[in-house]
């Protein structure tokens, strides 16, 4: 195969058997994707309230102005809904949650692993239960043709967005828990921002 070129970067599961690592490839490029578009989400939450806030400040000065934007707060609570969710994935690939390793550390190097494994597994198992409720509460509401009060905006949308996230989390818990089995890298600390300097 050679080496990758300058552009590419290796595949940290390239250990993995061939089928797996083209699962393991897709879910981290799902995870890369993951946070973009969460990014994405807090970048129009961030231009949605400030739109809100220059309209009201337009308003004092010229009365013909309307005082809000009537969607502003509905919206920006589905926005930051699904940058929560849609953050989420890529940031257990990057190592960036909150875990207490004061145990792992402790314990001898296979204990260590088995223990990941566990605990992705876990995680796996929580959120797949999670996702499959959220799939469920979303279908309901586009089954019965629930809107909201203050936009009619269809609830199933920002529903099924918040779902997507779920899922792709779901899907880097069970990446997590075959990568730990494996022995593969857990953490991807390429997909970490450089710090500003």
């Amino acid at each position: 195969m050679g080496e990758p070129s300058p552009g590419q970067q290796a595949s940290l599961n390239a250990a993995a058997p061939a089928p797996l690592r083209i699962l393991l490839d897709v879910i981290d490029r799902l995870g890369r994707l993951d946070g973009w578009i969460g990014g994405g989400c807090l970048l129009m939450l961030t231009a949605l309230m400030l739109a809100e806030v220059t309209t009201r400040a337009l308003s004092n000065v010229l009365p013909f102005f309307p005082p809000t934007i009537s969607i502003a707060w509905e919206y920006s609570s589905y926005l930051m809904a699904a940058s929560f969710t849609f953050g989420a994935a890529m940031t257990l690939r990057v190592g960036g949650h909150i875990r207490v390793v004061l145990l792992l550390k402790n314990v001898p190097a296979p204990l260590q692993r088995a223990m990941e494994v566990l605990a992705a597994a876990a995680g796996f198992a929580f959120m797949a239960f999670l996702t499959s409720a959220m799939t469920k509460f979303a279908l309901s509401s586009f089954i019965r043709g629930q809107v909201s009060t203050s936009s009619d905006t269809p609830l199933w949308f920002p529903q099924a967005v918040v779902t997507f996230g779920m899922l792709l989390l779901t899907l880097q818990f069970l990446a997590r828990a075959i990568q730990a089995a494996l022995g593969l890298p857990l953490e991807d600390h390429r997909m970490k921002a450089s710090p500003v300097e």
